[in-house]
């Protein structure tokens, strides 16, 4: 009975999507000589490339296979959607991490072949052409565009902290105006989902999220920077449903944010087995043990970071012996505390009362960080209970 439920809401939701690639299908390309196929194809990729691509994307959105091929017609109108990218107080490490790699990868290329309407990094315009470039695509794309930003919006002194352009506008009022007219709002990273470091103590320019400057409602794909395949999965999530995914407490995807680092981490029998890091370069390094004690904040961190890796796909900090720094986690400069040390005065939840290392965010929320009855310190303290093995 379950099992024909299920079909029957797939088929629903196959059905669905279809109709929304058609109603996108019959919109303006970018392009009329140009195609995502050709684009591929040109940057030596094959079919088989894209259709393995399309269906890695199709399972990291919880999609049955059988939405594969749905997912490469999606694909192909995605230049139909007319996208802004607003930078704000940031380093442009976000737009580096998609568009930057050795050899261009598909998300990159995809993200090259979408309608980017506006992006100081990568056109060509500067000075008042710019400007005029940015107040021509919110009029003609009124209601219909993509807002996505990078970047906190400082508010000290009035925002005058970011004035932007020959004609002094501030940034906070940049970002207003484009959120207005916005059919869906993306924070790209966590400067713009949280502040970021510009937000870090003491704050002189007043730094703050993007969802604290607008009443409209902001999706957050925070990391620093984040996955080039959370941005690129969060658009086509919207492409194909035409509305925003399921958030957890802080706006984030559930899709990608849903599991903690700790969760998903190849180092977590070693954390259960007791077994940690004392210090970078001892013989647990080398046998790739639990990095909590050098300063891990997996299990207080949400992300996909250990399934999706960087420099595509090759690695993630922690792979390479270095610990989470917690950099999708709400003011996580303040909040993580010393980089290389545990946090000794917050718990996590265990498995007592249905809130263990399989909670999810949604289900843990707000309360990550507050103190349990038992907790990470307990459990990092068996390691001190049991003997040393030998040579530690």
């Amino acid at each position: 009975m379950g099992i024909d439920n299920k079909d029957t809401s797939y088929d629903s939701l196959y059905k669905a999507f279809e109709e929304r690639i058609e109603l996108l299908a019959k919109l303006p390309k970018m392009d009329e000589d140009n195609s995502i196929e050709k684009v591929i194809k040109e940057n030596g990729f094959s079919r088989r490339d894209f259709m393995q691509w399309a269906g890695m994307v199709t399972a990291m959105l919880s999609l049955p296979s059988t939405f594969t091929p749905l997912m490469a017609e999606a694909v192909k109108v995605a230049d139909r959607l007319p996208i802004i990218w607003l930078h704000m107080a940031e380093c442009t490490g976000c737009s580096e991490s998609l568009l930057r790699s050795a050899n261009p990868s598909i998300d990159s290329l995809i993200f090259d072949y979408i309608s980017l309407e506006y992006h100081e990094t990568l056109m060509a315009a500067s000075g008042w052409q710019a400007e005029q470039n940015l107040e021509n695509a919110m009029h003609k794309y009124k209601g219909r565009y993509i807002l996505m930003v990078e970047g906190g919006i400082p508010t000290g002194n009035e925002g005058s902290f970011l004035t932007i352009g020959g004609h002094g506008k501030k940034g906070k009022d940049i970002a207003i105006d484009a959120a207005n007219d916005a059919a869906a709002i993306f924070a790209i990273g966590t400067c713009s989902s949280f502040g970021g470091v510009q937000a870090a103590a003491p704050n002189p320019t007043g730094a703050v999220p993007l969802s604290e400057v607008t009443n409209k409602t902001v999706i957050n794909v925070p990391g620093c920077p984040p996955s080039e395949k959370n941005i690129v999965g969060t658009l086509l999530h919207y492409l194909l449903y035409g509305t925003l995914p399921a958030l957890d407490v802080f706006n984030r995807p559930k899709w990608a944010y849903r599991l903690r680092i700790h969760d998903l981490c190849e180092r977590r029998g070693h954390f259960d087995a007791g077994e940690f890091v004392q210090q970078f370069g001892d013989e647990g390094a080398k046998d790739g043990y639990c990095l909590y004690k050098v300063g891990c904040k997996g299990p207080y961190t949400f992300n996909n970071c250990s399934k999706q890796k960087f420099n595509q796909g090759t690695s993630w900090p922690v792979q390479t012996g270095f610990g989470c720094m917690g950099c999708s986690e709400p003011d996580f400069w303040d909040t993580m505390g010393t980089v290389n040390e545990p946090l000794k005065d917050r718990l996590y939840h265990t498995t007592f009362g249905g809130l263990g290392a399989d909670a999810t965010a949604d289900k843990i929320g707000i309360g990550i960080l507050t103190v349990t009855a038992i907790g990470i310190v307990a459990h990092a303290a068996i390691a001190v209970i049991k003997p040393p093995k030998e040579g530690e």
